[in-house]
């Protein structure tokens, strides 16, 4: 059970330009008496398929904190515009907000964020260099990803992911999730099994009727029938107190 459930997370000062501070309200609830501070980093993605060009905006440790409901603000400068190269600055990205303890994190927050150019202009005329007082930085709110991590919250060492272990996890859920012709290709291969071998069929179709008698067997049984799983949960904001273990978080988007 997790010792600290985010209640909500509220954007200040958004839309804004791209060199003003951060600011995020963030309310949570802490269950009982913590034996450390809490760790909040706000991380700024400078590109979609290098993490060189990441930027920690912010790291600040909140503590001691009180069971009950707590609530502060979050603030972090804008990013260092000549970290990140000149072609990445127009687009989308991502900010995370993390929290950790004892060196654990067990939260992760991600928001889609546009900066857009004040004049239009045709891809092939980018604008070299971007001028940032026309840049604009507007932070998608209502659509955060939220992901779960279990931790020991006695203090004690448990296996845990590396940075970059979780950073190749979140790229591959990226770059399936963006990939818009998923749905597609899997439906062309069923035709193509389909039209190939009708027996094939037949057997996938037997096996279904399985698994509803199975799963009709469970729900008699007074089972959820449901499958069992605790890794995947990504929920919104004004989010429940319940615990998950959700790995499936985009961090990062290829540019548009």
């Amino acid at each position: 059970m997790s010792l600290i459930n985010i209640a909500n997370v509220e954007v200040l000062n958004n839309p804004t330009s791209f060199t003003s501070p951060l600011q995020f309200e963030i309310t949570f609830e802490c269950l009982q008496e913590l034996q450390d501070d809490i760790e909040w980093k706000v991380l700024y993605v400078g590109n979609a398929e290098d993490n060189s060009g990441d930027q920690i905006l912010e790291e600040v440790m909140v503590g001691p904190v009180p069971t009950g409901i707590n609530r502060f603000i979050l603030q972090a400068e804008a990013p260092q515009a000549h970290l990140i190269a000149n072609s990445d600055l127009i687009g989308v990205t991502v900010i995370l907000i993390t929290c950790s303890f004892m060196d654990h994190k067990f939260v992760q927050i991600g928001y889609y964020v546009n900066n857009e150019y004040a004049e239009p202009f045709e891809p092939e005329n980018y604008p070299n260099p971007v001028i940032l007082s026309k840049l604009s930085r507007n932070i998608l709110a209502g659509e955060p990803r939220v992901t779960r991590f279990a931790i020991d919250w006695t203090g004690g060492n448990m296996p845990t992911m590396t940075d970059e272990d979780q950073n190749e996890i979140n790229r591959e859920a990226a770059a399936f999730e963006n990939d818009d012709n998923n749905v597609e290709i899997d439906n062309e291969a069923d035709d193509d099994e389909d039209d190939e071998d009708e027996d094939e069929d037949e057997d996938d179709e037997n096996e279904v009727d399985i698994d509803e008698e199975d799963d009709d067997e469970g729900e008699e049984d007074g089972e959820d029938a449901r499958p069992a799983s605790d890794s995947e949960n990504i929920i919104a904001m004004e989010i429940p107190n319940e615990d998950s273990n959700s790995m499936d978080i985009e961090r990062m988007l290829p540019h548009v």
